[in-house]
């Protein structure tokens, strides 16, 4: 029942500059308020620090999975890990997932987090709930990002 978030999102940009946004490190940060360490490279952990006010105490680790150019663009990593006292390394990941399609205005972006049936049930609801929240601001942030800087 909650195993899946979706959005998609209608942007005013061509595919290569909605995929520059998405995984040049430096724009990604911008948008989605983290520092990151360095480049997104498929099969490596991305560090870094998360920026967005109240959050700032929370470290980024995701790792990321492929970089199909200017079409797909996925990492994995461990959803809503706010606790700083718990450790979620032995938790199941998520799969979040950024595809990209070309339409008349410019691009349509695909956003799917999967995998939240795997988590346990008592962080399973909550999780979900967050993050579904978390990727509808977060897709209006990358947008403004793009009108911001086109």
């Amino acid at each position: 029942m909650f195993n899946v978030i979706e959005k998609r999102i209608e942007l005013n940009a061509p595919v290569s500059r909605v995929w520059r946004a998405l995984t040049d490190y430096r724009e990604f940060g911008e948008w989605f308020r983290v520092k990151l360490d360095g480049p997104f490279m498929p099969g490596e952990i991305s560090t870094g620090h998360i920026t967005y006010p109240g959050y700032e105490h929370l470290k980024w680790e995701a790792t990321v999975q492929k970089m199909e150019s200017e079409r797909r663009f996925s990492f994995t990593w461990h959803p809503y890990a706010v606790d700083p006292k718990v450790d979620y390394s032995n938790e199941p990941a998520t799969l979040v997932e950024f595809r990209l399609e070309p339409n008349d205005k410019g691009t349509v972006l695909y956003l799917t987090e999967s995998g939240f049936d795997a988590l346990p049930k008592d962080r399973r609801f909550e999780a979900f709930r967050m993050n579904d929240e978390g990727w509808t601001e977060q897709t209006s942030n990358i947008e403004s990002y793009l009108k911001q800087r086109p």
